[in-house]
């Protein structure tokens, strides 16, 4: 997934996710309505800030990360679907 670098940067221990695009379809073939999809829970670190005064931000751009299923702000940067978090609100590096 070739991602262009944004001309935004967030502030302190926020960063900018591209979340992953909702199942299509279950294990068994099923087709998902989109009413009934989940929010996807997974995504691609684009940008990331510079953390706090003792405490550098962790993630860098590129690291696929989990982060919790209503975390963030959903945002709209240059046409693309994003959302904005702390860095607390990741949960794991995937």
């Amino acid at each position: 997934m070739a991602t262009k670098k944004l001309n935004v940067t967030p502030l302190h221990d926020r960063v900018i996710v591209k979340p992953a695009a909702a199942e299509e379809k279950s294990a068994g073939g099923i087709i998902i309505p989109d009413t009934a999809k989940e929010k996807p829970q997974r995504g691609v670190v684009v940008a990331a800030g510079t953390g706090k005064k003792d405490e550098p931000v962790t993630v860098k751009v590129g690291d696929n990360v989990l982060y919790g299923k209503y975390a963030g702000t959903e945002i709209q940067i240059e046409g693309q679907d994003l959302l904005i978090m702390r860095e607390s609100d990741i949960l794991a590096i995937v």
